[in-house]
């Protein structure tokens, strides 16, 4: 989504000093309502731009006021990562700031990719079915069902990465769900395993 369109809405709305987005689909119907003062907005978009710099933002990146959420007197603000040439590159933005906009350093911030200090962090060349290829040829097995494969954001390591999990074993009786396997960790930049062990829900 181009940038154009929030510039629109922002400038219709500027006297107000209130960015009020709603829904009108069905689905939406039960999401609460967002409401972000325009001065919050700023200083949260400034925030990512910092990182990821003002191009890759305005390219990339769009704020999400369904999950965005207000718990007096902070702002759990949610944006959409997605990059529409590399369709696996899909991701939430997400962390929490205070009523005049200041980032809670000392809470989760989450898909924050820092493409400003290491550009080449952000040029996601490998795709789905190369993560799969990469984790076959690294000796992750097959298990007993399709592996689960995911574009997600590492805490640990605060990049994002490729996530392949196979299941070898699992059931689900009174004790609930119990399962193992193998997941392995990719570099979605360059292609390297980064680690492979083994999970376990008893």
């Amino acid at each position: 989504m181009k940038k154009i369109t929030m510039l629109l809405i922002a400038g219709l709305i500027i006297t107000t000093g209130i960015i009020n987005i709603s829904c009108s689909c069905s689905s939406c119907s039960k999401q609460e309502q967002a409401s972000v003062p325009l001065d919050v907005l700023n200083k949260s978009n400034e925030f990512i731009i910092g990182k990821t710099g003002e191009e890759f933002f305005n390219k990339y990146i769009t704020p999400d006021f369904v999950r965005t959420k207000y718990t007096p007197p902070y702002y759990e603000m949610a944006y959409r990562f997605f990059m529409p040439e590399k369709d696996y590159v899909v991701a939430t933005i997400k962390f929490t700031v205070d009523s005049a906009g200041n980032v809670l350093k000392d809470r989760e911030i989450i898909g924050i990719p820092d493409c400003k200090n290491n550009p080449s962090d952000c040029n996601f060349n490998i795709d789905k079915e190369n993560a799969i290829q990469i984790a076959r040829e690294s000796g992750l097995k097959a298990g007993i069902k399709d592996w689960d494969v995911r574009f997600i954001w590492n805490p640990q390591l605060q990049k994002y990465v490729w996530h392949v999990l196979s299941t070898l074993q699992e059931s689900e009786g009174e004790l609930g769900y119990r399962g193992s396997g193998q997941e392995a960790i990719i570099n979605p930049v360059t292609g390297e395993l980064i680690e492979i062990h083994d999970w376990h829900v008893r």
